[in-house]
């Protein structure tokens, strides 16, 4: 008697199944991250609509959305070059800003000085360093001393109405005086002469409540920063004077 021959055994292939579904959600997580990380929303849309017509168009967490003709993504290097020129507009602007707001400052200090009768006692001038007042001996110390004429604290403290300001700036009193040596016991240099005339002009000042000491500072020059020469009366008595220095707008002012 012949024997039945065996039917080849096969090997069982019921796996390729989930295998391949969990290929397809893999595909699937990857298509909306990739989406989802695009900045257009458009885009975003059209591929789930294609995923979703893939899928047979079940109600899943994708909506199903007709697909779009057309996507726009504005490139993120882009986006970076327009942001750094709009801040570099906004700073050029508040520079800008800011040279006016001085030029007006200017104004207002030579409309008093006009109407008071003190030029040239009392010069302003714009320079790189911000907008500078400067007075001259005569007006507030008597030769060799530091101590401000009694009708001069009537000009002093007007000077300090005009410069009350909403914008933060510093505010620099600095002494200036000729090469002529003192040689008293108050004063034995020109380096005390500048440095208590700055002091006490700037004390003045500051009785003006409205007005914030952190934003002032004096210093004295001695006879070392000039604006005319030595050599003669008329440029020593320009020498001997005190400035006001009011600085260009700083961030750091702020606080």
């Amino acid at each position: 008697m012949k024997r039945k021959k065996k039917h080849e055994e096969h090997v069982d292939e019921a796996w390729l199944l989930p295998y391949a579904d969990i290929l397809t959600l893999l595909l699937a997580l990857f298509i909306v991250l990739f989406a989802a990380s695009e900045v257009d929303s458009r885009k975003f849309q059209a591929i789930s609509s294609s995923f979703n017509s893939e899928l047979q168009g079940g109600t899943g967490v994708l909506e199903k959305e007709a697909p779009t003709e057309s996507m726009e993504v504005t490139p993120p290097i882009e986006e970076l070059k327009t942001d750094d020129s709009t801040t570099e507009g906004q700073e050029e602007m508040s520079w800008a800003e800011d040279q006016k707001e001085l030029k007006e400052f200017k104004a207002k200090i030579d409309g008093y000085i006009d109407e008071k009768g003190l030029s040239p006692r009392l010069q302003t001038k714009l320079t790189s360093k911000g907008l500078m007042l400067t007075i001259t001996e005569g007006v507030l110390f008597q030769s060799g001393q530091a101590e401000i004429f009694e009708d001069s604290r009537t000009v002093a403290k007007e000077i300090s109405n005009l410069l009350i300001t909403d914008t933060p700036r510093m505010i620099y009193i600095e002494g200036h005086t000729d090469n002529v040596p003192t040689g008293t016991r108050e004063f034995p240099s020109n380096w005390e002469l500048s440095s208590a005339r700055a002091i006490t002009f700037m004390k003045i000042l500051l009785e003006n409540e409205k007005l914030d000491p952190r934003k002032f500072s004096a210093t004295g020059y001695s006879e070392y920063q000039p604006i005319a020469s030595n050599d003669t009366e008329a440029g020593r008595e320009e020498n001997r004077r005190v400035e006001v220095l009011i600085s260009p707008y700083q961030k750091e002012n702020i606080d």
